[in-house]
């Protein structure tokens, strides 16, 4: 019995639903840029606009689905009940209650500070308190999945932990460990600047803190995605897992690599050291490791799935696989964003070739091909593979589920593609409008258009998800199967330690951490040269 499944089911809603209101901003964004529509009347609507999307795009959704997730994983790997059940009613509330806050206030137009808080732009300190509420609600989960994981492995001494939970557990303590940097920042600066007992504030601190965060974050963002790679696709596709131990050690790798590199996020500014930097893009460069042995295995896992249909010769598995398999299609899609989004990326590392696209469309094309495309795709076909055993509904449609896995695809690479483009002729991010009529700008203001249209895609998409999982209880399911996840296709007799627990890796996590960040962060500290004035953005 799945004990936690109200639970589970009231992440799941809450994300979709705040996910869906953030798509609608989104498309608007995009239709007010374009040539489609006139300038909007006043700026300010534009970056209230791109606050919200930003903050439940990348705090709410991903929490509440990393969440939800975990908790379903807790009960389903492990299984065995899911203790703590009323601690992560009050972490749920806690995220509902701080997004509401948030959202209040930036609906005001009181804290059009971006979700990067940008100092020294300070808003409502309302909307810190809001951020700050969601962060320690999703502590409660860091807390919960460590002692679900503790009990089980005492009823279970020696035993090798699931590869779910395994993965599960290190996404809490990543999490754990990369949400500490903008808490300090909100904790130590923004919020005495907020409140009015400080008008200056440390603003190239505030951004070194706020780079321990933005980085790993994506790694928090992907490790649901990344654990449904493993662990639900080769079993959802007819097929085994290629490597049980190759998923560990991707797991573990990225608490390791994940952590200190996000100074490649200042090369422009002028108060962290080149050396710093250098070395920041550097360890930026080992985290292509683990999802290099992701896409190995999860292609050889694939591979699997084809010659057990038959497929034979060097590429006969290709034709074999089951292409009208929602996750077959998912998967591949999903890959082909993360290849092009991640090639972005190594630009984006580069100390050289930054330079290049700084501040520029090229970025916003990396992050949405990265997270909306590769990760977000991959939380529909979780929510898609749980809801009935959440509901106690019949399997969903999976001509509908196609449907909605084609258009945000599809979407997402005419909303993105153009973005490259124009990044490289050095187009802005973030700008309210544009003016066409200028002869430089005028020839870009297709893509623009072209983007437009990918964002209103991707809004029915989201749109179609939202009915699908909304009216699937109409179909009631006679008896839900088992949940399971993928097996392996060498079952391991022996994991060792070092993959069965996180001791080391989540020292060596710190250790890199406090390496990386220590001298930036104390030399910042003294700098009385790095305090700045505070910009008031709307009414505090």
């Amino acid at each position: 019995m799945f004990h936690a499944r109200k639970l589970v089911l009231a992440h799941f809603g809450v994300a979709f639903i705040a996910f869906l209101g953030a798509l609608a901003l989104g498309a608007w964004q995009m239709y007010i840029r374009s040539p489609l529509a006139t300038w909007v009347n006043n700026p300010e609507h534009y970056y209230r606009s791109v606050t919200a999307h930003g903050t439940v795009m990348a705090y709410v959704l991903p929490t509440l689905v990393a969440m939800g997730f975990g908790y379903a994983i807790s009960e389903l790997a492990l299984k065995r009940p899911l203790i703590g059940v009323r601690w992560a009613w009050a972490g749920f509330w806690l995220v509902i209650a701080g997004t509401v806050l948030a959202a209040v206030t930036m609906a005001l137009g009181k804290a059009s500070v971006l979700y990067t808080f940008y100092p020294p732009m300070i808003g409502s300190p309302f909307y810190y308190f809001g951020v700050v509420l969601v962060v320690v609600g999703s502590w409660v989960w860091v807390a919960l999945m460590a002692v679900n994981l503790h009990a089980w492995r005492k009823e279970h001494p020696g035993e090798t932990v699931p590869l779910a939970m395994f993965g599960n557990v290190t996404g809490a303590y990543l999490w754990a460990w990369t949400s500490l940097g903008a808490a300090l920042e909100v904790l130590v600066l923004i919020l005495p600047a907020s409140l009015g007992l400080t008008d200056t504030i440390n603003a190239g601190l505030a951004r070194v803190f706020f780079s321990w965060t933005l980085h790993a974050i994506v790694y928090f963002w992907l490790m649901p995605a990344y654990i449904a790679f493993y662990t639900i696709v080769p079993r959802a596709i007819g097929g085994r897992l290629y490597s049980d131990t190759m998923g560990r050690v991707a797991f573990v790798l990225f608490l390791v690599f994940s952590m200190p590199i996000g100074i490649h996020h200042l090369f422009a500014d002028p108060q962290v050291g080149s050396g710093f930097k250098f070395v920041h893009a550097a360890m930026t460069a080992m985290v292509s490791v683990p999802t290099l042995l992701t896409v190995f295995t999860i292609v050889a896992s694939v591979e699997i799935a084809g010659r057990l249909r038959g497929g034979q010769g060097l590429f006969g598995w290709v034709k074999a696989l089951p292409w009208d398999n929602p996750w077959m299609l998912a998967v591949t899609f999903s890959f082909v964003m993360l290849g092009f989004g991640g090639a972005g990326g190594i630009i984006n590392m580069s100390y050289q070739l930054n330079e290049t696209v700084h501040n520029t469309q090229w970025v916003t094309g990396h992050f949405h091909l990265i997270f909306a495309g590769a990760i977000v795709l991959m939380y529909f076909m979780v929510a898609y593979d749980l809801w009935p055993q959440l509901t106690g509904c019949a399997p969903l449609s999976a001509t509908l589920i196609k449907w909605q896995v084609w258009t945000w695809f599809v979407g997402m690479m005419v909303l993105s593609m153009p973005w490259h483009l124009v990044g490289l002729l050095g187009m802005p991010r973030r700008m309210a409008y544009y003016d066409y009529t200028h002869p430089d700008i005028q020839p870009q203001a297709w893509t623009v258009t072209v983007s437009a249209l990918g964002g209103f895609v991707l809004l029915a998409s989201g749109i179609l998800l939202v009915y699908i999982l909304a009216t699937a209880h109409k179909r009631r399911a006679g008896v839900v199967q088992p949940y399971g996840f993928s097996r392996t296709t060498h079952p391991t007799t022996h994991t060792p330690a070092l993959l069965n627990r996180f001791g080391l890796w989540v020292a060596m996590m710190i250790g890199l951490t406090l390496v990386n960040y220590g001298y930036p962060i104390f030399q910042l500290a003294v700098l009385k040269e790095a305090w700045v004035p505070i910009i008031p953005i709307g009414s505090r």
